[in-house]
């Protein structure tokens, strides 16, 4: 008795620390999960460049929150965004309207480029510098000056008779669909009129705290909007409210799945026992086990991710068996000659065994290269070594005086095994062994694999519409798929993307995409800026050239040319990227600008309007070109799942060796019989999956992981006690069985694609497991234990 208040004061004291520690990140608000789901990506060590290139686009897209107003009338359209705004003025701590997009004046554009403006020329205006005649630019001057309102809209005629900056900025106009308007950002889609309002968070978009207080905010704003103007249309779409949807769903499956699991669990132990003490011991062992999960991760992580949590939520499940095991154990009838103290010493074997192969499932998860599942494996295995210890320290002291009795359903459950088949060397077994391995064939040969990224997230269907919709109106590029151009200089990126331009053009004209968004439409390369401003000496200013042909139809003398030739040759300084940044106009193209990057200049090229099937004449088109890289971040990140879902499959292989290893020792001939069940059960759910067309994917081969680590201990509470005639090992194995199915098999109802493949996974697996392995355990002895109603007094 000494030995086990000693043990209990040591365990209670590390209690304690826990205790402390949590608390005191509770009151010091530290508790805070990460929601990010590009948090739970492989680290890898790939091109800096190209990592730079996606984060900054990451960044900036995830900061960002457009919403769209739209009504039938622009007036009705303005008024609801007005009052949509001012819902929002006073939070400008939390997201900010971009005011610097809602420019509407010429002296904006006019400001960078007067300058400049010779050096600029769109595609066509090259084409026809090269080859219409001189006669066809004075036509087109003399047009400019007859028409109504004489002259571009951003210079007088006398400033550009020929129009050529006029034609190149409104080229650059339509790179968006967007227009200001009245001081505002307006787009239509023909139908209907709206008001375009970007907003920039100034907070974090995966900072729950931000969450919380944003969404309840746009919330209200919708609902001024619509009282202002019933009927309007509210679009919005930014990363922060799919984290917020992720956080909420997150949060209601820890509530249903930890919940559920700890209901299950009193349930099924009061049925078994009818006593509340073994009810509060194991939900004491499972609580603390969560604690200290919670504890070490948090000074290993520094934070964790909702899906730890939600995972994890699932360890109560696997936590209880350690003290179902001791419960079930303290009633068996040889135990009635055992104090607690001997009691242990009994059955630590097995619960050290148990507890080594399920955290060897756990291991198998933390040498994935994914932080996510790294702090999955780090939870959950600490989690079950808290719970085990708390059984090992704890439950013997307590158990050291008490009677308890073993209930009806208890008895009903041990008795089960009497009548469980066995594998003999007979016609039956034999008829039976080939007709499971036919269907297993036939499941697995059915069997495909499915690596998609996109089943990480399942988010809500009003969330996905709207992006769709807001994403064809504005006609953005998309964010996961663009060229990276890279080069020694500046200039060198910039020749490169003009030639990849020559190449996207031609898509253009056959509706392959609809644009691109490429810095060297605003800033060509000095190489081009060159040629541009010959084409217009040549062509337009020499002597003999159009200026000189529309002076004689005006009427105007050699000075006017001088004036005028001089006016236009002052325009022809070179733009350089730096000189572009300096506008606001350049705000929209600096996400797209990465400049250098430790020697080496990059940018992006966006791509806008593509679809799925058009993804590989997109790569083929930057197939020869020096520097140009096809980035397709959706089929990269799946190709990553599924080189580690190969990579975790024989993982598990070889994982099944090291147990197998790690149990011969203890069991010798009979160790396979251990192992047997649980790969068996393993192949079976494979076959099942493929029977039903399920796609195998990483979570799949990461729940066998874990089943191979629960499996396992089934096995060894049976094999421990040497024959089918011990009923009290086979009713902590039912009840761990139950207890597990009920954690599992409400994970395979989340909402989340990846979460429920593992949990069905875990469902139909444990399932399997649970019915295989009594056929495995050692024929019946003479020396079986009755099933009987127990009392126990110790």
């Amino acid at each position: 008795m000494t030995q086990l208040k000693l043990l209990a004061w040591l365990w209670s004291l590390v209690v304690c620390l826990l205790m402390v520690h949590t608390s005191y990140l509770w009151l010091n608000q530290r508790i805070s999960p990460e929601t990010d789901i590009l948090a739970l990506l492989p680290l890898q060590q790939r091109d800096p460049v190209l990592q730079q290139a996606f984060t900054q686009m990451v960044d900036t897209g995830q900061q960002r929150l457009i919403v769209l107003i739209g009504a039938d009338d622009w007036m009705q359209a303005r008024d609801a965004a007005d009052a949509y705004v001012s819902e929002l003025s006073p939070y400008n701590v939390l997201l900010q309207l971009d005011q610097r997009a809602t420019f509407d004046s010429r002296q904006e554009w006019l400001g960078l480029f007067r300058q400049h403006r010779l050096a600029l020329l769109t595609p066509e205006q090259e084409s026809a510098l090269r080859h219409e005649p001189t006669q066809f630019w004075v036509d087109q001057a003399l047009s400019n000056l007859y028409r109504p309102f004489g002259g571009s809209i951003l210079s007088p005629w006398h400033d550009d008779p020929f129009n050529l900056f006029g034609e190149w900025a409104q080229a650059r106009a339509q790179d968006t669909t967007v227009r200001p308007r009245d001081g505002r950002l307006s787009i239509s889609d023909g139908r209907r009129e709206y008001v375009v309002l970007p907003f920039t968070l100034r907070v974090a978009a995966f900072s729950t705290a931000a969450q919380q207080a944003i969404v309840p905010l746009l919330q209200k704003a919708k609902h001024s909007a619509l009282k202002t103007v019933p009927g309007v249309e509210v679009l919005s779409a930014g990363v922060i409210l799919y984290a917020a949807a992720a956080t909420e769903q997150s949060r209601r499956e820890v509530g249903t799945i930890g919940f559920g699991s700890m209901l299950g669990i009193i349930v099924m132990t009061w049925m078994a026992f009818r006593s509340l003490k073994p009810i509060a011991w194991v939900i004491v062992s499972v609580a603390i086990g969560c604690l200290g999960a919670f504890s070490v991760c948090w000074v290993v992580f520094d934070r964790i991710h909702l899906l730890t949590l939600v995972f994890g939520a699932s360890l109560i499940g696997g936590a209880q068996d350690y003290g179902t095991y001791f419960l079930c154990n303290r009633f068996a009838a040889d135990a009635r000659q055992l104090n607690s103290w001997q009691l242990l010493r009994r059955l630590t074997p097995a619960l050290t065994l148990a507890l080594a192969t399920t955290v060897i499932g756990y291991l198998g998860l933390a040498l994935t290269p994914f932080p996510g599942l790294r702090q999955v494996a780090v939870f959950s295995a600490v989690g079950l070594v808290f719970a085990w210890l708390t059984v090992i320290c704890w439950f013997p002291a307590l158990a050291w005086r008490g009677t308890f009795k073993s209930g009806r359903l208890g008895e009903k459950y041990a008795g089960t095994m009497q009548h469980w088949p066995v594998l003999r060397c007979d016609r039956g077994t034999l008829v039976f062994g080939l007709l499971a391995i036919a269907l297993a064939a036939f499941g697995l040969s059915r069997l495909h694999t499915d690596d998609d990224i996109r089943l990480l997230q399942n988010p809500p269907k009003h969330l996905v519409d709207e992006q769709i919709k807001l994403s064809q109106l504005l006609d953005v590029p998309a964010a996961a798929q663009f060229y990276l151009v890279r080069g020694p200089t500046a200039e060198a990126v910039l020749q490169r993307e003009e030639v990849l331009r020559e190449r996207l053009e031609p898509m253009i004209e056959k509706r392959l995409i609809s644009g691109y968004q490429a810095l060297s439409n605003w800033v060509p390369s000095l190489h081009v800026q060159g040629e541009h401003r010959q084409l217009i000496q040549n062509k337009l200013l020499n002597d003999g050239g159009a200026l000189n042909l529309l002076a004689k139809k005006l009427g105007e003398d050699d000075k006017w040319v001088s004036r005028s030739r001089e006016a236009l040759l002052a325009s022809a300084l070179p733009l350089s990227p730096e000189n572009f940044f300096k506008s606001p106009i350049a705000e929209p193209s600096s996400t797209i600008w990465l400049g250098n990057l430790n020697g080496i200049y990059a940018s992006i090229v966006g791509v806008r309007g593509a679809n799925k099937d058009n993804l590989a004449i997109l790569q083929q088109a930057a197939s020869g070109l020096e520097g140009v890289q096809w980035i397709d971040k959706v089929s990269e990140v799946s190709s990553v799942l599924a080189a580690y879902r190969q990579y975790m499959t024989w993982l598990v292989v070889f994982s099944y060796i090291a147990v197998y290893g790690l149990l011969y020792p203890r069991y010798h001939r009979n160790t396979w019989r251990v192992v047997a069940p649980t790969a068996i059960a393993s192949l079976a759910t494979l076959a099942l999956l493929g029977s039903v067309g399920a796609g195998l994917q990483l979570f799949h081969v990461l729940a066998l992981m874990l089943l191979l680590g629960i499996g396992i201990d089934y096995g060894i509470f049976l094999q421990e006690h040497f024959g089918r005639g011990d009923a009290i090992a086979w009713l902590s194995v039912v009840l761990s069985a139950i207890n597990t199915l009920l954690s599992f098999g409400l994970l395979s109802l989340s909402k989340t694609p990846a979460l429920q493949a593992f949990g069905l996974t875990m469902l139909i697996g444990t399932v399997a497991v649970c019915l295989i392995v009594p056929w495995f355990t050692v024929a019946a002895t003479d020396n079986e234990i009755p099933t009987e109603r127990l009392g126990v007094t110790v």
